[in-house]
């Protein structure tokens, strides 16, 4: 039971950070340039 509850929780949290990811990419920011794509240069797009 411990390891259903734990796989659970693991799969909650990549669900988060994969919609986390797709947000930011919608709203114009990146992971490659820190988040900021005014300052790096044009390489976000």
């Amino acid at each position: 039971m411990g390891t259903v509850i734990t796989l659970a929780v693991v799969a909650a949290a990549v669900i988060l950070a994969i919609r986390s990811m797709i947000r930011d990419k919608k709203s114009g920011k990146s992971l490659q340039c820190g988040g900021d794509c005014s300052r790096c240069g044009g390489g976000c797009h």
